[in-house]
């Protein structure tokens, strides 16, 4: 099954004209759909809405997205920064249907508080998952994230980027495209 589109979801101080999402949207051979969560479609900074109002925002977005391509949303890959991604994964592991998740500075947890892991739902990820993080993100290390992928039930590839922390900078954009753009072709 070839995978149709890429819905990409912005972190919690981002928007959907994220210079990534933007340099994604170009790079990529295929579509591209980069969401607003609600709270920053009404002009709010911040904090983020509450996590089942997020997931509801997602599903939305599946449901646009699909209808526009006319495909299920099992061909979609779904993903995107830090809360995004997360929310993205969140929504699959209740049950959205995904031909993968890219998790871009995944937070695995707040930052100075390790103790608060951010995983309780990777038991259900079943979808063939993406993280690509900085290897000084202060969100979670190499160690933490090594640890906590083996409870995804699912095909986990992860790429580190070499002295990169939460916010990769842009001359990394290249290599991170290249890497998302490998991943979908292999599903």
């Amino acid at each position: 099954m070839t995978v149709a589109g890429l819905l990409l979801a912005h972190g919690a101080g981002g928007d959907r004209d994220h210079r990534l999402f933007l340099a994604m949207e170009a790079e990529l051979d295929l579509p591209v759909r980069r969401m607003n969560f609600p709270y920053r479609a009404e002009g709010r900074r911040g904090p983020p809405d509450r996590g089942p109002k997020l997931i509801q925002a997602v599903l939305h977005e599946v449901q646009q997205f699909t209808a526009e391509l006319d495909v299920p949303a099992e061909r979609l890959v779904l993903g995107g920064r830090s809360m995004g991604g997360r929310i993205c994964s969140m929504a699959v592991a209740e049950g959205l249907g995904a031909a993968g998740l890219v998790l871009l500075s995944y937070p695995l947890h707040p930052v100075g508080k390790p103790e608060r892991l951010r995983v309780d739902h990777f038991a259900d990820l079943a979808a063939p998952t993406l993280f690509i993080n900085g290897d000084r993100d202060p969100f979670g290390t190499p160690e933490e994230v090594d640890r906590e992928i083996p409870s995804i039930p699912g095909p986990v590839d992860l790429h580190w980027l070499v002295g990169q922390r939460h916010d990769p900078k842009a001359e990394f954009d290249k290599e991170i495209i290249e890497v998302v753009g490998r991943f979908i072709h292999g599903l």
